[in-house]
């Protein structure tokens, strides 16, 4: 198995995680700084690839929005909802906004796109972009390969034999918070869900007896 997912990585890895990047957040490149502990990636490699995937994908989702940003806005409805709350936010913290998009659970690929949609100047996106995708690579690559070496202190010389459990260990975690995140949205979205639905079985009502 080992044998299998070493071949798979030196052939395909820096691929998957570079469209990983470039799509989503940083579940995956966690997950690649532990196998850069386990020696199937370089640590150098996956933050050099890391940081290409996330500086092309906010620069291709800010791109999106200045240039078809009408259009998305009359065929996403997901997008509209997040439009109020991105424009508050940029209103009031432009510049941050532009650094730490990849960091804000639920606006990952929104702000971008909503940036875009703004007079935000493209030279100063691109500039923040840079030393955000920087910063994110290196952090969450030293997450996974400093949770590799943590775990390695306790199973000792030893850690090969176990890899396959810790790398089941961090998906866990992994997931658990992303659950956490998800429900804790849901559970924000609850009193807006039970007044439309007051609203709804007000008009029946309202309809019923007309």
């Amino acid at each position: 198995m080992q044998d299998f997912l070493r071949e798979y990585l030196t052939v395909h890895g820096y691929w998957v995680l570079f469209v990983w990047t470039f799509l989503e957040g940083e579940a995956g490149l966690i997950l690649a700084g532990f196998l850069a502990f386990g020696g199937y990636f370089t640590v150098p490699g996956v933050i050099a690839t890391a940081f290409c995937g996330a500086f092309c994908g906010d620069q291709f989702y800010f791109y999106l929005g200045r240039l078809k940003g009408k259009y998305l806005l009359s065929h996403s409805h997901y997008l509209v909802k997040k439009l109020r709350k991105g424009l508050r936010l940029i209103e009031n913290y432009g510049n941050l906004v532009a650094f730490s998009s990849r960091y804000t659970y639920g606006f990952r690929i929104v702000l971008p796109i909503i940036l875009g949609m703004t007079p935000f100047p493209a030279v100063r996106f691109l500039w923040l972009n840079l030393a955000s995708a920087f910063t994110w690579s290196i952090l969450f690559t030293l997450a996974g390969y400093l949770f590799g070496k943590s775990a390695a202190l306790f199973v000792g010389s030893d850690a090969k034999r176990y890899e396959h459990y810790l790398l089941a260990v961090l998906a866990a975690v992994i997931f658990l918070v992303w659950a956490w995140h998800f429900l804790q949205a849901w559970r924000r979205r609850q009193p807006a869900r039970q007044r439309l639905r007051r609203m709804r079985a007000k008009g029946l009502r309202c309809r019923r007896a007309s």
